[in-house]
């Protein structure tokens, strides 16, 4: 959708890697300007950055933990700078870790939900306030939420928190003609995926085969784009059937 967002400015929160990688590419191809926020891989980051811009896009790399109110707000403060009013957010940044609830520690819950509840609460909440009004939000979730599975309850359980933000989101902005949305990605090709778990994440698909990057990306950049104006409130499985 060549030009579908010219003068949309974007923030993508982990934006450097995976799903986050691949949506900065796909916004930045339908013309919008695009922040790269990073926290850990600052290579990565800039590698991100300097594709889209040999690519003939704009973009800028900003770090910022999302589950710290100060960088939250200072992400939208250099968006601005860089690109002026938002129009189109995208809280992607989580992290996992893989243990039984009955092995996960304190400080495994403190770190998930730090990055994945609060760090998406943060996102969404300074989008609200900074987004422009009839712009787009979308929020990262998992189809894992309605899978019963092993050794993730903590990741599973912050994400759920970040599909009921959504949906509690997308009433209070709707009078602005602001979208709010959650895309539930299946098993993809990303560093989260374990090369022991392919054949069986494979198996749950419709289509025999775990999704790449792109494919959950382009389903974010609908979200984000003019055709996707009547959809709010919604979450969205791009997950090639898993069931």
């Amino acid at each position: 959708m060549p030009h579908a967002l010219d003068g949309r400015a974007a923030v993508v929160t982990g934006g450097s890697r995976g799903i986050g990688r691949a949506t900065v590419h796909t916004l930045a191809a339908a013309g919008a300007p695009v922040v790269v926020n990073w926290v850990r891989d600052e290579k990565a980051a800039h590698r991100t950055v300097d594709e889209v811009v040999a690519a003939g896009g704009r973009a800028v790399a900003v770090r910022a933990d999302v589950a710290r109110e100060a960088d939250v707000r200072r992400l939208f403060d250099e968006a601005e700078a860089a690109f002026g009013q938002p129009g189109i957010v995208v809280a992607n940044a989580a992290v996992v870790v893989t243990r039984p609830l009955t092995a996960s520690t304190e400080a495994d819950f403190d770190r998930v939900f730090g990055t994945n509840a609060k760090g998406v609460f943060l996102t969404l909440r300074e989008a609200a306030a900074r987004i422009a009004d009839g712009g787009r939000i979308v929020a990262v979730s998992t189809v894992g939420t309605r899978l019963f599975l092993p050794n993730t309850p903590l990741y599973l359980g912050s994400k759920g928190a970040v599909e009921q933000f959504v949906r509690s989101l997308s009433r209070e902005l709707g009078p602005r003609g602001i979208t709010v949305n959650a895309v539930s990605p299946g098993f993809t090709e990303t560093a989260l995926m374990p090369d022991e778990d392919r054949a069986w994440a494979s198996a749950l698909s419709s289509f025999g085969r775990t999704g790449e990057p792109e494919e959950v990306a382009r389903v974010i950049a609908y979200l984000a784009g003019p055709a996707a104006g009547w959809v709010t409130g919604q979450n969205i499985s791009a997950c090639g059937g898993v069931a």
